[in-house]
């Protein structure tokens, strides 16, 4: 029977059903969590036949997949689950769900959409109507408001930014003042109002000259009857403030720089306004791409034989280089080399050491040579005054007066020690 009773609620009625829209289920009061014991109204609207229809059944109302055996525009409910409603030749409307809980906090939400601009309204409740004090609201686990007492959270001007988890936490006098309570999150979505705009050229504009360009978006279809107003702009500078026509004309000596315009939408009230990217032409990049391919290039970013950037600044190994041509050309001659091979000041070129590396290596020879060299000059000192305090103790060294002598000496030119005849 049911069914056959769905069947003739689909059957168009002199071809007008074919047209007809779903239609809107409503829910008072508009909160879609409740305590269970409570009961709530959801009302059904849309095209209803006259009372002298042959066909009296009206309505179905759907809860889940079960078709409830009410046909009234509006029924009472207080069973949790997906609600539908459907009229005459019209398709199933937007669905509601609707929750009960049995906790002694619960956060409250609207069950219609909330779009872009408009206000959002968070309720927390306490069970039944019960006043909750050190009232806190989270967003997605961030406290953003606090109150000293029962107070709805409103966004006057919700933006998808507001999207998230939401939960409320408060204490309660049952019949002395209870620890802190948490209520379920609940997930709110922002809706958007309309995509941002984007502007097109739409051809040359014969009556005034010029080129014709349009701003073009569209309201979400449960928003289609929101009025929209636009702007268009010239870089920075505006050329049309915000008017009702989507379309506007580029005067014919400007027509050159059509990738410089942009526009803009906005509601009447400016509560939420839109840019669109800039003017893009077929076949060519954005005014962004433009003017970095035709700007001049610098003499910096000239380019070497082998298509690499010139860099002017100080290459890394410059400093190296100067530590390596510090190391003395003639080497000591305690050190010896392979034949045919030179000494390295370091690393092969595919490693090159640091300054450091490269100071110490190139100066440990002469260390170790200095080191050699004042040793033995002090044995030589140490002789010398021995052989002034007690000349007895060296006889093979005295020597008649007139005949040469020999002195140590450091020749300065060389890093060897020579004799020097006097």
């Amino acid at each position: 029977m049911w069914a056959l009773t769905a069947l003739l609620l689909l059957v168009p009625s002199s071809g007008r059903a074919a047209t007809l829209e779903k239609p809107i289920l409503s829910l008072h009061p508009p909160w879609t969590t409740i305590f269970k014991g409570e009961r709530v109204i959801l009302r059904c609207d849309g095209y209803h036949p006259p009372l002298l229809d042959l066909r009296p059944i009206s309505t179905l109302w759907y809860l889940g997949h079960l078709l409830l055996p009410s046909h009234k525009k509006s029924i009472e409910v207080q069973t949790p689950g997906v609600y539908r409603c459907q009229t005459r030749g019209a398709p199933v409307s937007d669905p509601i769900h609707l929750s009960v809980s049995n906790d002694w906090l619960i956060l409250q939400v609207p069950y219609a959409a909330v779009f872009e601009g408009e206000p959002l309204v968070l309720r927390c409740r306490g069970w039944y109507d019960k006043v909750v004090y050190k009232l806190h609201y989270y967003h997605d686990s961030k406290a953003v408001r606090y109150f000293h007492s029962s107070v709805n959270y409103t966004v006057p001007q919700a933006r998808a930014g507001d999207s998230g988890r939401y939960q409320c936490s408060g204490t309660m006098r049952i019949p002395v003042e209870s620890a802190p309570m948490f209520s379920a999150k609940v997930a709110v979505t922002v809706q958007e109002l309309f995509p941002a705009p984007v502007l097109r050229v739409m051809g040359r504009a014969e009556a005034r000259g010029g080129v014709a360009v349009r701003c073009e978006t569209r309201p979400h279809p449960q928003k289609r009857d929101t009025p929209l107003q636009f702007a268009f702009y010239k870089y920075s500078r505006l050329v049309r403030r915000f008017d009702w026509g989507a379309e506007y004309t580029v005067p014919e000596p400007e027509v050159e720089e059509l990738e410089s315009y942009w526009c803009e939408a906005a509601t009447a009230t400016r509560s939420v306004r839109k840019r669109s990217p800039w003017l893009q032409l077929p076949g060519r990049g954005s005014p962004l791409d433009l003017a970095s391919t035709t700007a001049p290039v610098p003499q910096a970013t000239a380019l070497a034989p082998g298509n690499q950037p010139l860099s002017f600044r100080k290459p890394p190994g410059s400093r190296s280089a100067l530590l390596v041509t510090s190391v003395p050309s003639t080497t000591s001659s305690g050190l010896q080399f392979p034949a045919g091979q030179a000494p390295t000041a370091g690393p092969p070129a595919c490693a090159p050491p640091t300054p450091l590396e490269q100071s110490a290596g190139a100066l440990k020879p002469d260390v170790d040579l200095l080191l050699q060299e004042m040793q033995l000059l002090k044995g030589l000192l140490s002789r010398v005054v021995l052989e002034l305090k007690e000349p007895q103790a060296f006889p093979e060294h005295r020597e008649p007066l007139g005949t040469p002598t020999s002195h140590f000496a450091v020749s300065p030119g060389t890093r060897e020690t020579t004799i020097v005849e006097s």
